[in-house]
């Protein structure tokens, strides 16, 4: 996955919740990766903590949860940290869920139109004011790493000239940012009208004649609206048209076949407009600034015509000016880097000594923090994740070292005084309905490795950044801050009104696969199947264009039938739309022809992962191959194998591996001591005593044995055909 672009990094998350009957440890030290385009299964039985871990991630662990370490980073910010207005302006947005319940994320009131519509417009809103703020930003910054560059202190004409190029530069971006919106707002509508034409003539070819007249007026309504500088122009001939055919049709006799045939090519005509080759808006903004109107020619001509012009008369000039600032920015920050690699070095060693003064510990480290914070390059596209979280995460843990103490005497006070109540209950001869939870104690030695880690993590981090900077294209970094300038700004005028908001839902429907969307768009939940209801789940959840999706057992509620629909949905808008996606089920058949890779997990810990064919062809947890065998299967002439026992109650968890007491194959140590990951592959490990080099040689159920020949026949059955 080396070559893939991280998206979502989980690391040592811990989290419990807080009962009658005592502390349950949900989730117990997992980490994992979500890579961009991929999809992720977290697969295990009820209780497994796979629920837990999707919730942290959305930000809506219950009241009652304790998460008592680890990280969730995502674009620059650690969730675990962040306020709810931040997760706010993520949630649906960036990130988005599909709940096992549909009817847990539809209001049954509210009609499926407005539901999907709502929360679109909301978050366009939000959207266009975080870009503005975006763009601002990075003007501001450009101008001053340009004038530090070209050291503009020392020099009043050159900071006058960049102040002005500077300044060249927004106009023409802001009347950019203008004609963009107009031409999309046009477009639009114009879009509106194709398509009440469109109804007017299958109408027409019904020859139901007053919902035609009205469909034509509605069309023309539209087409007016569209009137625009690059769009269509008022004395076309095909609108003078289009308005005589409208006047046609206000008299009781007119002729469906005539109105018809003049349509048809208005349509097609339009349907051209809409289509044809859009202007080229960055460089017209430029030309527009010197000239009052636009050149009367092609559109393909009068794009290369005003490229060739803003390239000629400022941008390859002023590309060489922002270069000259992007590097000072990118050599400002390695020799930042250099330095805090050398402070960080000095820090591990003080953190190695036996004993911390509290006093000295704090000063150092918040010593560090501003050396951390200026090695953040305000010119590189995407937030640096490990820089923007170090001071958060090494607060807690700095918190965690010297407080343990603490923590742990109230502990132990509050469980001393609940077993004195219960063992008062006990000694007046009742039964309690409730156990007394054990003292939750936090180990001072394991945050003070978590601080040497995040420090090891992030000396690592600035060490690959510094060598990548010797690789450094400033030209090919220089245009692509110049396209992130340009996606903010179009961003900005991406406006959603209710009229789109509508078209965009109904194309959405569509696309989920709801038939008659239109209709569909006016009715209630309760109207809906099950399997509709989660497609409509599914389309409220990609309003946003998320870059995240997590699937929190979509399938459950559902027949047979309907799963596989819905599951070969997700995989098909996976593909379409480059998403990442975050699979939570307990059956492994399920994701057998989804998911790029699988995390099974067992009593809050993941006790194996590996990509699908990995762990579908070589499984080497015991409790991975009981999942292989509850599977039904056509083919198997063996009785399905239900796993034994219970999952253990964690609020009392296992001294050593949690699957031990269900597992045959387990040895002494298993229920001694938890197994670490044993590396199988670079892609597969798995947490189970089995894989020491001291441990017996164990076969697999034959249930499991049989099922990987048949399938690896069945694979070499298909290479040999070709398929």
């Amino acid at each position: 996955m080396s070559d893939q672009k991280l998206k979502l990094e989980v690391n040592d998350l811990k989290i419990s919740f807080r009962t009658n009957n005592g502390r349950v440890q949900a989730v117990r030290d997992i980490s994992f990766d979500l890579y961009e385009g991929e999809t992720l299964a977290i697969v295990g039985e009820s209780g497994s903590g796979k629920s837990v871990t999707s919730r942290a991630i959305m930000g809506i662990l219950a009241p009652n949860a304790i998460v008592e370490s680890g990280e969730i980073l995502y674009d620059g910010k650690d969730l675990m940290q962040i306020t709810e207005e931040e997760f706010h302006a993520l949630r649906g947005d960036k990130i988005s869920m599909v709940f096992q319940d549909p009817l847990s994320s539809l209001n049954p009131i509210v009609k499926i139109g407005k539901q999907l519509t709502e929360a679109m417009i909301l978050k366009n809103r939000l959207s266009i004011r975080e870009n503005r703020k975006k763009l601002n930003r990075a003007f501001k910054i450009l101008g001053k790493n340009i004038d530090e560059a070209l050291n503009a202190k020392e020099d009043a004409s050159v900071k006058q000239k960049n102040k002005q190029n500077l300044s060249t530069f927004k106009k023409f971006v802001k009347k950019y940012i203008i004609m963009q919106n107009h031409y999309n707002i046009s477009m639009e509508k114009l879009g509106f009208s194709i398509e009440e034409l469109s109804n007017a003539i299958v109408l027409l070819e019904k020859d139901i004649r007053t919902r035609v007249s009205k469909n034509i007026a509605r069309a023309l309504d539209y087409v007016n609206q569209s009137f625009g500088e690059y769009s269509l122009k008022e004395d076309d001939p095909y609108i003078t048209q289009l308005k005589e055919i409208n006047e046609v049709c206000k008299e009781e006799d007119f002729s469906c076949t005539e109105v018809l045939n003049k349509l048809l090519p208005i349509k097609s005509h339009l349907e051209n407009v809409h289509s044809a080759t859009m202007p080229n808006f960055f460089s017209l903004g430029y030309y527009l600034l010197t000239h009052e109107t636009a050149p009367d020619m092609p559109v393909e001509e009068l794009n290369e015509f005003t490229h060739k012009i803003l390239d000629d008369e400022f941008m390859l000039s002023y590309i060489q000016d922002l270069e000259k600032g992007v590097l000072n920015a990118f050599d400002a920050k390695k020799e930042a880097k250099k330095l805090a690699i050398e402070k960080l070095q000095e820090e591990l060693k003080f953190l190695a000594a036996e004993t911390l003064d509290i006093k000295e510990t704090k000063l150092r480290i918040k010593a560090l923090y501003p050396v951390i914070h200026n090695c953040e390059n305000p010119l590189k596209i995407g937030n640096e994740t490990y820089t923007t979280t170090f001071k958060g995460s090494m607060n807690t843990q700095l918190h965690n070292y010297f407080n343990a103490n603490n923590i742990n005497a109230k502990n132990e006070k509050k469980y001393l005084k609940e077993k004195k109540k219960f063992d008062r209950i006990i000694a007046k001869g009742k039964k309690p309905s409730y156990t007394i939870a054990e003292v939750m104690k936090m180990d001072p030695e394991q945050s003070k490795k978590n601080m040497q880690n995040l420090i090891s993590k992030l000396i690592c981090h600035y060490e690959d950044d510094i060598k990548q900077f010797e690789n450094f294209n400033v030209n090919t970094y220089t245009i692509s801050i110049i396209d992130y300038l340009k996606e903010l700004s179009a961003n900005i005028v991406k406006k959603v009104s209710k009229r789109s908001a509508k078209e965009r839902a109904i194309r959405l429907m569509e696309e989920v696969g709801i038939p008659d969307p239109k209709k569909r768009f006016k009715q209630y939940p309760f109207q809906f199947s099950g399997g509709m209801r989660q497609r409509i789940v599914i389309a409220i959840a990609l309003s946003a264009d998320p870059d995240v999706l997590i699937c929190d057992e979509p399938t459950t509620a559902l027949d047979v039938t309907i799963q596989a629909q819905i599951l070969e949905l997700i995989n098909k808008l996976k593909k379409e739309r480059n998403l990442s996606i975050i699979f939570i089920t307990h059956d492994l058949g399920v994701v057998a022809n989804m998911a790029d890779r699988i995390a099974v997990m067992y009593a809050g810990k993941i006790v194996e992962s590996a990509t699908t064919d990995e762990l579908f062809y070589d499984p080497k947890h015991p409790y991975t191959w009981a999942l292989l065998s509850s599977i039904p299967d056509l083919d198997t002439k063996e009785k399905l194998s239900p796993i034994p026992g219970t999952p253990p109650n964690m609020i009392y968890p296992p001294k050593g591996d949690a699957f031990a007491a269900r597992n045959k194959y387990a040895m002494k140590i298993d229920f001694e001591e938890q197994p670490p990951l044993f590396k199988v592959t670079d892609t597969h490990y798995a947490a189970t005593w089995l894989l020491h080099p001291s441990a017996p040689k164990v076969t697999p159920p034959s249930i499991v044995v049989e099922r990987i020949e048949r399938m690896l026949a069945a694979r070499r059955e298909a290479a040999k055909n070709g398929k």
